[in-house]
């Protein structure tokens, strides 16, 4: 495997098949993304394509990824991705970088101490009894709007609290799942297309701006409410850096709390809905994971305390999340550098895909095969080391990782208690491309198993 650095001779990366004139990739990014970024690994371990006129270096090789995101991060700055999301999440730490960001960062992790994660496994664990509580035997319901919506009503009732906050919930779960599609679409694209009047434009700035203005209007009645609090909101409002003694304005937490709705709707409800997905295709998948359930949880409400103790369960979500991996994200270079051999001019954009990184044969056995006993502690060809990187890495690894796992275990646990699933006839899911692609359809049937 090809090293972050090597002693030969500096080249430039070699240029992915098929670049036309003026467009560059773009045309086969846009028809075929996930195929697309596959298939760069064939042509080295960095890979340049043309998106336009905007060069991008593909990082296909994870020992490179972990030399961007951990050994030379600080070579590194986020890249145009990022750049593109700013709009919509302001300066929170999904956009930031430098000391900055290091700051927010601290002044954030209290909120996701293990602490609250009980707190809030809590609300999880009613929302999924919630959600469960709709269904009947034998009737079809459509897994993608389950596993959104008890994502999204997680995410509200864990930030907010109270009649105040009523509004809000009611503007995430109108404007959120609009803002989520249109995403991955303005973030590749040029920045020109964003003031063109077509639909799309106008739906995704409509839905940003309301989503930002509801928060702001939360924010300032929390200001002058006196009850009491205990909302990650009111954490964020009385957070102080231990080093500076800074608090953050209200126009700071309104973009962290945008960014962690985010992070905790997308990632959850779609890794969830994939891993029900799987159970369906998985009969002895499912049932290992029901006989584990049976015996940690029982018959009661799924506790916190629980998830440590659901091994299977945890493989079979991190299983599910590796087929299923976020597409793509970047990298811009803050120096010229060598990278794996390859010449890496100041200002050069980098990306990566976890999607393809995760499939990869030479790092994973049978890629396609979804197989949750590849994670076993004693398995001979575990995932190590850096091959596996859902969160990311290094400084900028996602800071609610804890916080999504307990929210997906907390559910799966919920739904494997009481409930068998099983495929709709005649139905072919196909993978959408997305931030994280999503399931073009998921209809699925519960069969109550008490």
């Amino acid at each position: 495997m090809a090293q972050a650095e090597h002693p030969g001779p500096v080249v430039d990366a070699p240029v992915a098949p098929g670049r036309l004139p003026v467009l560059g990739h773009a045309l086969q990014l846009w028809r075929q993304p996930i195929a697309f970024l596959e298939s760069l690994r064939d042509h080295g371990g960095i890979v340049r394509l043309d998106i336009g006129t905007w060069p991008v270096h593909v990082l296909t090789d994870p020992d490179h990824v972990h030399a961007v995101l951990v050994q030379q991060a600080q070579r590194f700055g986020r890249g145009r991705v990022f750049d593109r999301l700013r709009p919509m999440f302001g300066n929170g730490i999904v956009t930031t970088d430098g000391d900055f960001h290091r700051k927010q960062r601290r002044m954030m992790q209290p909120a996701f101490h293990r602490g609250h994660i009980t707190e809030y496994a809590e609300v999880m664990g009613r929302q999924a009894r919630a959600m469960t509580s709709t269904w009947v035997s034998g009737r079809e319901v459509s897994m993608v709007n389950e596993t959104r919506t008890y994502a999204l009503s997680s995410v509200a009732e864990m930030i907010f609290s109270g009649d105040l906050s009523r509004p809000a919930v009611e503007e995430v779960h109108r404007s959120l799942p609009i803002v989520l599609e249109g995403m991955l679409l303005r973030a590749v694209m040029p920045k020109s297309l964003d003031r063109l009047p077509v639909p799309h434009n106008r739906r995704f700035d409509a839905a940003a701006a309301r989503l930002r203005a509801i928060i702001d209007q939360v924010i300032a009645q929390y200001g002058t409410a006196e009850e009491g609090r205990h909302d990650l909101l009111s954490l964020l409002l009385s957070s102080v850096d231990a080093e500076t003694g800074a608090t953050m304005s209200p126009e700071q937490v309104r973009d962290e709390v945008i960014a962690i709705m985010f992070a905790g709707t997308e990632t959850s409800a779609t890794t969830l809905a994939w891993i029900f997905h799987e159970l369906g295709r998985h009969p002895e998948v499912q049932r290992r994971l029901q006989e584990e359930v049976d015996e940690v949880v029982g018959e009661g409400p799924v506790q916190a305390t629980d998830l440590s103790r659901l091994t299977y369960a945890n493989r079979v979500f991190q299983e599910a999340l590796r087929l299923h991996s976020p597409l793509l994200f970047t990298r811009r270079a803050l120096v010229p550098l060598t990278l794996g051999g390859i010449s890496i001019p100041a200002g050069a954009e980098l990306a990566y895909s976890p999607y393809a990184l995760h499939r990869d044969p030479a790092l994973f056995r049978d890629p396609a095969v979804f197989d949750p006993d590849r994670w076993r502690e004693d398995a001979a060809d575990r995932p190590t080391d850096h091959r596996y990187v859902p969160f990311g890495a290094g400084q900028h690894k996602c800071i609610g990782d804890t916080f999504a796992v307990a929210e997906i275990l907390t559910a799966l646990a919920t739904v494997a208690s009481r409930w068998e699933l099983t495929p709709a006839p005649g139905v072919t899911v196909r993978e959408v491309p997305a931030g994280i692609p999503q399931p073009s359809e998921l209809p699925m049937i519960p069969i109550a198993r008490r």
